[in-house]
C-alpha cells in the first residue's frame, strides 16, 4: 500500500491510495481524494476485504496515515499484521512502487497539460 500525489492545474493537491496484491500484482484499490486519513484507509481496506478476503500482512511505509491510531486499532480488530518498510527503502515494497511508477507515468502522459 502506498500513495501517489499530484496537483490539479489550480495547484490543489490530491492523492491516490494504491493497494497492490503482491501475489497477483493487481491494484485492488486506486482511491483518489484530496484527503485520505487513517480512518479512510481502514474503510477502504474493509471494502477490499469484503470483496477479496482478509490478507495476512499489509506492507507500507511509516507515513502518518499508516501509523495512525485508526490503523493500529484496525489491525487489532482484524488481526492483520502490518509491516512497515525501513525509512528510505522503497524497494522493500517493490511491487507497489513499480505499479506507482507506471501509474504516474500513464496518468501524467495522458492527462496532464504539462506533458
Amino acid at each position: 500500500m502506498d500513495f501517489v500525489s499530484d496537483a490539479f492545474t489550480d495547484g490543489r493537491r490530491f492523492r491516490f491510495l494504491t493497494v497492490v496484491d503482491d501475489f497477483t500484482r493487481e491494484c485492488l484499490a486506486p482511491v483518489a481524494d484530496t484527503s485520505l486519513s487513517g480512518r479512510r484507509l481502514t474503510r477502504e481496506l474493509d471494502a477490499i476485504i469484503a470483496q477479496r478476503g482478509t490478507p495476512r500482512t499489509i506492507v507500507s511505509d511509516n507515513g502518518t496515515e499508516m501509523t495512525s491510531m485508526a490503523v493500529l486499532e484496525w489491525c487489532q480488530k482484524t488481526h492483520v499484521e502490518w509491516h512497515y518498510i525501513a525509512p528510505g527503502k522503497p524497494m522493500q515494497n517493490g511491487f507497489v512502487e513499480s505499479f506507482n511508477g507506471s501509474f504516474r507515468g500513464e496518468c501524467s502522459t495522458k492527462h496532464c497539460s504539462r506533458h
